[in-house]
């Protein structure tokens, strides 16, 4: 595209990286008991960071568990020269020429999960040239969000383990707990649930996640049994793709039902809304393909009326649930901390929304240790 008046800047530079999360130890959900997947042990990062001719940075990511990391950082050694030269304010075309770039893989799963961290850079970029935190630059609803732990309630836990996780959690301020359910024996969910509730009182929001591990008899039978608990949701109780079978499930279940994280496109979370099968959306922001296409799902779920409550990432969806309408969570992983040099403020059950410009992080040098490759491209690559 020949510059225009309305051009304000040109991307000059473009640095990508894979860096490795390692875990303190191996987590396991109901995925590794039915054996479809081994315990998890690290998380591979996908970084962005670009630069433009008037000096601003923009710092984004994508992440893949298990599989895939490598894949993703190929796709975006492929695509990154497409950024050079173009307006970075120019996000959606951008987004779609990337996309067209590689179309020939598709335009859903890695290829996107790629082009994510790209678009979550340009969105901090453009929020730092306004001098705002996204959150405000998207136009919030609120300056903090709900927010609950996940990272300490995994079947690899011990009861007691998990008992001590949310206590810490509650006292760090965090404001709801999710454990992980999906046993082979239904018995000992139960039994886990049951002790998990005690322990932190009848008020205190408690979630469940099953990913995707019951079938639709599974999980009506434990829908029902599930309902004394009286929990914020049942979350992935079936194959993610299965969008009539959660609709019956939110029409028979007293408990509302969650899903949404494992879809990576806007189309997919469209059938979901568009079949009434969830009463909280959980899109993920890198795993759609950035910060473009879930404001698309965001605008579905508003319009559908559902909540939301985004999966992981919480340093990019800590902004975007704060500019949704309908009362949302936002998801708290502690293992992401070390990656970035800022750390997230909570308080009274709430994440607060960073006043720095952008996002609010930038990338640590323990994240610069994890490192095992890097590609530049543009101006003094």
């Amino acid at each position: 595209m020949r510059r225009g008046e309305a051009s304000l800047d040109r991307i000059t530079a473009v640095t990508i990286s894979s860096a490795t999360l390692p875990l303190k130890a191996p987590i396991s959900d109901a995925k590794v008991l039915t054996g479809r997947q081994k315990p998890m042990t690290a998380i591979v990062f996908l970084f962005a960071e670009i630069r433009t001719e008037s000096g601003l940075e923009g710092v984004g990511y994508s992440y893949s568990k298990r599989a895939g990391g490598p894949g993703q950082f190929a796709h975006a050694r492929e695509i990154a020269p497409e950024l050079i030269g173009e307006d970075p304010n120019d996000i959606q075309r951008i987004w779609t020429k990337l996309v067209w770039a590689g179309a020939s893989v598709g335009r859903s799963g890695m290829s996107t999960q790629a082009i994510a961290a790209f678009d979550i850079a340009l969105w901090d970029l453009k929020a730092k040239r306004a001098g705002l935190p996204l959150a405000k630059l998207l136009g919030a609803h609120r300056d903090s969000v709900a927010c609950y732990n996940t990272s300490g309630g995994f079947l690899s836990s011990s009861i007691e383990e998990v008992l001590e996780n949310s206590r810490a959690s509650a006292e760090r301020g965090i404001g709801g707990i999710k454990i992980k359910v999906g046993q082979p024996d239904t018995r000992i969910d139960l039994r886990r649930v049951a002790t998990i509730r005690e322990h932190l009182g009848e008020d205190f929001p408690l979630m469940v996640d099953a990913n995707q591990q019951w079938n639709r008899s599974t999980a009506i039978r434990m829908g029902r049994k599930l309902e004394e608990f009286e929990l914020t949701w049942i979350e992935e109780p079936l194959d993610a793709y299965d969008a009539e079978g959660h609709a019956d499930l939110a029409r028979e279940l007293a408990t509302p039902i969650a899903t949404g994280e494992m879809l990576t496109s806007v189309a997919e979370h469209a059938d979901l809304i568009g079949h009434r099968s969830v009463d909280f959306i959980q899109p993920d922001a890198p795993r759609v393909g950035g910060i473009t296409p879930f404001l698309k799902i965001m605008s579905l779920g508003e319009h559908a009326r559902v909540r939301m409550a985004p999966h992981f990432a919480m340093e990019i969806h800590l902004h975007l649930a704060a500019a949704y309408e309908h009362d949302p969570w936002v998801e708290h992983f502690e293992w992401l901390e070390p990656l970035f040099n800022e750390r997230l403020e909570i308080a009274d059950g709430r994440m607060i929304v960073p006043a720095r410009p952008g996002l609010g992080f930038s990338i640590s040098e323990q994240a610069r240790d994890w490192t095992s490759a890097t590609e530049r491209f543009g101006s003094g690559a």
